[in-house]
């Protein structure tokens, strides 16, 4: 749909307004905050339905192991 709708000279346009994957509401992509901003409204939504935000999983590090532990898991020869 290209016709302008809403107040401003350009309108609205309405190939931006996406449908939240858990809410329901109605959003502007553009605008999210959530990483997945296709498909969730904000990242509290994002959080909720997944149970972790992109943004957490990119930042997570693996721990390291501790020398003991690598020692015992060597393989057998």
């Amino acid at each position: 749909m290209e016709a302008p709708i809403g107040p401003g000279p350009a309108g609205m346009n309405l190939d931006n307004i996406k449908v939240c994957a858990r809410c329901g509401l109605r959003y502007d992509w553009r605008k999210s905050p959530s990483t997945l901003k296709m498909t969730y409204c904000s990242s509290l939504c994002e959080f909720g339905d997944l149970g972790f935000t992109m943004d957490a999983l990119m930042k997570l590090q693996r721990a390291e192991r501790p020398a003991a532990v690598e020692k015992e898991a060597a393989p057998a020869v």
